[in-house]
């Protein structure tokens, strides 16, 4: 008999702006309880980015609950030294066990100097790449890339030295994920750091909504608002020499807007396709635009 054919493993990301709806149809937490494996899901939670860590996992626990997840594990890690355990209990070994890791909002830079470079952090590499679904909102977004923004100013105008970059997890290597992007006017800061490295992509990502991301490159965008893309490759920028706080001078760099609906190529940064509903977006848009249940007029 010929041996049969490996399943074709698919990696994912769920890169959410923050402030997601938890208590309505939440359409995004909705899809990551999906790719985790809908009622065959189990899930971990990391809340340690979060001030308030219990009621964080306590919120999010319930929420996969009613969303049909099979259970859901609190991995809380609240020192290094906790985080590199690797006894039968320990954190690293319930993320082994996984189909979905969920890391909250909070403090990035206290969640990267806790879990990088640590077992806790090589386990959540481990899981993504058995085909686990990694997802995170807020500071557990802007934690997925390689170089993470750890603080910066707020503004439209992009200014020299106003955001600082540290290392995240590296689970997406070449972008650099910002989140409350809108609702925080985070244009200017990202602008200056994609400035600064153009080799890297910025993305902004609004809140109540996400980048799906499947094997590194395709990012699909669910939910309420946009996912804003920043390619500096070819932009001229005085940013090498530009005095500290100056605005900076940053000409022909291109931005995409993406909606939900949109899909985009990382690696060539352009548009793939749009469709005015993702697959698994629920239908507000329709019962929007029809209240009354009938059908679109064509």
């Amino acid at each position: 008999m010929s041996a049969q054919p490996e399943p074709t493993i698919h990696r994912s990301l769920l890169i959410i702006g923050g402030a997601e709806d938890k208590m309505g149809r939440a359409t995004v937490l909705r899809r990551f309880v999906r790719l985790a494996g809908g009622e065959r899901a189990r899930m971990v939670v990391i809340p340690s980015a979060s001030a308030f860590a219990d009621e964080a996992a306590e919120v999010y626990a319930d929420v996969f609950a009613r969303l049909g997840a099979d259970r859901t594990v609190t991995v809380d890690i609240q020192s290094r030294a906790e985080a590199d355990r690797t006894d039968a209990g320990c954190g690293a070994a319930a993320i082994d066990e996984a189909t979905g890791v969920f890391m909250t909002g909070g403090n990035q830079l206290k969640l990267a100097q806790l879990i990088g470079g640590t077992e806790v952090g090589r386990a959540i590499h481990r899981a993504y790449e058995r085909g686990a679904v990694i997802a995170g909102t807020s500071a557990g977004a802007s934690i997925m890339s390689r170089f993470m923004i750890s603080m910066g100013d707020e503004g439209i105008t992009p200014r020299q030295r106003s955001s600082q970059l540290t290392a995240g997890l590296d689970l997406l290597p070449d972008v650099i994920v910002d989140q409350h992007f809108a609702q925080r006017t985070r244009y200017g800061r990202l602008l200056s750091l994609v400035a600064g490295s153009p080799a890297l992509l910025g993305m902004g990502v609004d809140e109540d909504t996400a980048a799906e991301i499947t094997d590194g490159r395709v990012l699909t965008v669910i939910g309420d608002g946009g996912v804003f893309i920043a390619d500096a490759r070819r932009a001229v920028t005085d940013a090498y020499e530009a005095a500290e706080d100056a605005p900076l001078l940053v000409s022909g760099a291109v931005v995409h807007t993406l909606p939900a609906g949109s899909t985009f190529d990382l690696q060539t940064a352009t548009l793939m396709s749009f469709s005015e509903m993702h697959p698994d977006v629920d239908m507000r848009r329709s019962e929007r635009e029809h209240p009354d249940g009938s059908a679109p007029v064509v």
